[in-house]
């Protein structure tokens, strides 16, 4: 397994964890990352300044991943944790905190002071780490992300 930055041939292997994986946890799909534009051409998504987004790679085979970028409508002090899925294979092994970690020195090495993420009650595990990882639970959500449905909003100083 490597961890790399996402190439333009990945878009389809990593859209396809990331859609799977709401099928398979029965979340919603609606107001959520199941429906952005941005899932079907990740790649493309990722290529502007201070953004990054990071695939776990097995002999050719998409896994997982996460990146970071601008958190829309808010300072540019704040990126936002995004898209970190993995394939049910690949959960449970570690790859979390290892991806984890890696988005967010790429973020302080952008000049990023604050990390924000969404997420859906249900991934109860990816909070858990997200916590352990120094993230702190929010009041209200920040930016214009879009994802209603998601419930949990977290920010951990960088």
């Amino acid at each position: 397994m490597r961890i790399r930055e996402i190439q333009v041939e990945d878009n389809l292997q990593i859209e396809s964890v990331i859609k799977s994986t709401f099928i398979e946890l029965r979340l919603p799909l609606t107001g959520t990352a199941y429906e952005d534009i941005e899932t079907t051409r990740m790649f493309e998504s990722y290529q502007e300044e201070k953004s990054i987004y990071f695939v776990i790679e097995e002999q050719g085979v998409i896994k997982g991943g996460g990146g970071v970028k601008l958190l829309t409508s808010l300072d540019e002090s704040i990126c936002e944790l995004q898209k970190m899925y993995f394939s049910i294979d690949l959960r449970g092994k570690g790859y979390g905190k290892k991806l984890l970690s890696k988005c967010l020195e790429a973020a302080r090495k952008m000049g990023y002071k604050y990390c924000y993420l969404e997420t859906l009650s249900q991934l109860e595990k990816a909070i858990s780490l997200y916590k352990q990882n120094g993230f702190e639970n929010l009041e209200i959500p920040y930016g214009n992300t879009g994802h209603n449905s998601c419930g949990v909003w977290m920010l951990k100083t960088l």
